[in-house]
This record gives structure tokens, C-alpha cells and sequence, in this order.
């Protein structure tokens, strides 16, 4: 057995694989969560080191913002795929208010570094090495994202991603941009 997280999830690796594989089908909702039923993105104030800065940043921190978090780790396939795509979202919309976090689960941070030197993301990226967010955000597969609203609600959730499905996430990006704030 090996222990992924301390309180987060305890799996072998296979049916961690089987949960990836199984879950990477699951789409952002067509229509955005209402603003009067989207629950409070969990754990807010939880200040987690940048990779690129190493300065400390919270979910707080970008209220105003539309936030894309995006859960991964260096051993999932689909995070390979999805990091070109977030960083393409995180260049077309930053002038819109679109702030593209991906916040890392990997436990030995050095498999983290090897990814990122590969795919050099366009975004911010933050270390979790001690699994902080997760369970509150009910994080089931990699990688999980969540579209979070200016008001530090979630609006969308998907887990997995798959290019024929792009235009699905941009347009629900898109969609909570557009909307005008209350």
C-alpha cells in the first residue's frame, strides 16, 4: 500500500490509476452553479509556498479574480496534457481577470520540479507537499480543477481533462468572466 497523504487518502496505486482513468471522462457543468447555491471555495486563507517566487500565496489572495485551481501531480498523464492548455487560458484571459492557480500534490517536491522544468507552466503554481487543501476541496482524481468566482465561490467543477473537450472549459471560463459581479 502507499500512503498518497496523511488525512487526505490513503490507496494503492492502482486504484488511484483506475480513479484517474475512470474520472478524466467528467466535464465542467454546461451551465455555471448558480451564484446564490455555489458553496465557498474551502480554505481560503491557507498560505502554500509559489513555485516560481517561493513567496507564500493564499486563495484569498486573488479575490476579484476568477480563479481556475487545478489539483495535480507529476505522475498523472492527463496533468501533462492539461499544463499547455492552463497556460494558453492563463495568457488569453489574465486581462479579463482570469488567474490560473495549479496547486501540487506531490509528496517529494524534486518529482514536482522535474515536471515543471518539462512543461514550464505560464501560471502560478503552488507545493501542497502536506496535503492542506485536498480532502476540503474533495479532490477524487487528478487532476481535479475548480472554476472559482470573484467572490471566492465554486461555480464548476471537472476531474480529468481531455483536449476534445477544450472548448467546454474555455467556454465556462468564458461564461464566469463575462458575468458581472455583485
Amino acid at each position: 500500500m502507499i500512503k498518497v497523504h496523511q488525512g487526505f487518502a490513503q490507496t494503492t496505486l492502482s486504484s488511484l490509476v483506475i480513479s484517474c482513468a475512470f474520472f478524466s471522462s467528467a466535464l465542467w457543468a454546461t451551465n455555471l452553479t448558480s451564484p446564490a447555491t455555489a458553496k465557498a471555495a474551502p480554505l481560503q486563507t491557507v498560505m502554500l509556498p509559489e513555485y516560481q517566487t517561493n513567496q507564500k500565496i493564499s486563495l484569498e489572495m486573488e479575490k476579484g479574480q476568477v480563479v481556475l485551481v487545478d489539483f495535480w501531480a507529476s505522475w498523472c498523464g492527463p496533468c501533462r496534457e492539461s499544463f499547455p492548455w492552463m497556460t494558453s487560458m492563463q495568457a488569453k484571459y489574465k486581462d479579463q481577470g482570469l488567474k490560473v492557480i495549479a496547486i501540487n500534490l506531490d509528496q517529494e517536491k524534486g518529482q514536482a520540479l522535474d515536471f515543471l522544468e518539462e512543461f514550464k507552466p505560464g501560471f502560478s503554481v503552488l507545493f501542497d507537499t502536506k496535503a492542506e487543501l485536498p480532502e476540503d476541496f474533495g479532490v477524487i482524481g487528478m487532476p481535479t480543477s475548480f472554476l472559482i468566482d470573484r467572490q471566492g465561490n465554486i461555480r464548476a467543477t471537472h476531474v480529468g481533462f481531455h483536449q476534445k473537450n477544450i472548448n467546454e472549459y474555455e467556454s465556462a471560463i468564458a461564461k464566469l468572466l463575462a458575468e458581472t459581479g455583485e
